[in-house]
């Protein structure tokens, strides 16, 4: 596939109001972390664990096709909205996964694509998420949240993530739920990158660090140190393409490098100008997927040796 061109999506100004409220925050993780520590990484935890509003505004405003079949599943004390499209249950199928704040009909541009190629196909709504229930989401409730619902279902043919929603599908590939195939498109690989990134965003003090990461541990019994994708990767035995791009402000295009370094299955193709948003649903990428399940080279594959640290190309 030719290498896509660069196309710079313009970025919007942050509002008087925005940036207010920013630098009200800003200010008060400063003061707080001085004189309340411990209030200020309750605080702060709980910002970082709660998604955007818009992400139940976007979904509630989605337009699927009278073709989907909206349910819901009980995962824990969550009700998870789920999105169906044929029957899971008799045809091989795809499960959409999404990333932080965002919802599951956000993968709409992908459904004709893959029920055309004869997959069902499933999404859903992580807790907290566009019309499922939940306040607070951490990394460990969407890799439970995959599981419940993967494992209703049966194994998958293909399954895609984006964002958060690709390491945590990556995470999630077990004897209990698999998928035969997996596309992850500009996936996070490290907690403790996405905490640093947090903390610099909100002007948290690095002192409390620790104190941050044992709430998130309190909350989910998994270290945030266990949750680097790159200690897991070795294990995945089944061939997946990895999408990242240059631009990705949002996770850095090493991370999705330091996928393709570590998994042995794995072949990285790079954009360029799309961004982390656009990269999802951008006809170049869609098109690149449907050539690698159609067993076509795409991409390049990254070899990792003892002397290469991930992140190095």
């Amino acid at each position: 596939m030719p290498r896509p061109q660069r196309a710079h999506r313009p970025h919007g100004r942050p509002t008087a109001g925005l940036l207010l409220k920013l630098g009200a925050v800003r200010a008060s993780f400063a003061v707080g972390g001085r004189l309340a520590p411990r209030r200020t990484v309750d605080r702060a935890a709980r910002l970082f664990a709660t998604p955007f509003a818009s992400s139940r505004s976007r979904a509630l405003a989605a337009q699927p096709d009278d073709a989907m079949v909206q349910g819901a599943l009980k995962v824990g004390d969550e009700m998870i909205a789920t999105y169906v499209w044929g029957d899971p249950r008799t045809q091989p199928y795809a499960l959409l996964v999404h990333g932080w704040s965002s919802f599951g009909l956000r993968y709409l541009p992908w459904v004709q694509r893959l029920r055309e190629a004869g997959l069902a196909v499933v999404a859903f709504d992580q807790p907290g998420h566009g019309r499922s229930s939940g306040r607070l989401c951490t990394l460990p409730d969407f890799i439970a949240t995959i599981l419940a619902v993967g494992q209703h279902y049966g194994h998958a043919a293909l399954a895609i993530g984006h964002s958060l929603g690709g390491a945590a599908l990556a995470l999630a590939q077990s004897e209990a739920w698999l998928a035969r195939q997996l596309v992850l498109i500009a996936p996070a690989a490290d907690m403790e990158a996405a905490t640093g990134r947090f903390f610099r965003f909100v002007k948290l003090g690095d002192h409390l660090r620790e104190a941050f990461y044992g709430w998130l541990e309190r909350r989910t019994g998994v270290t945030v140190r266990d949750l680097q994708v790159h200690k897991h990767l070795p294990a995945l035995g089944q061939s997946g393409l990895v999408v990242h791009d240059l631009d990705d402000r949002d996770v850095p295009w090493e991370e999705g490098e330091r996928y393709a370094r570590y998994w042995p299955g794995a072949r990285l193709l790079t954009t360029t100008g799309l961004g982390h948003h656009r990269v999802l649903d951008a006809p170049e990428v869609i098109e690149a997927t449907f050539a690698f399940l159609r067993g076509e080279t795409v991409g390049d594959r990254v070899v990792a040796t003892p002397n290469l640290p991930y992140g190095v190309a």
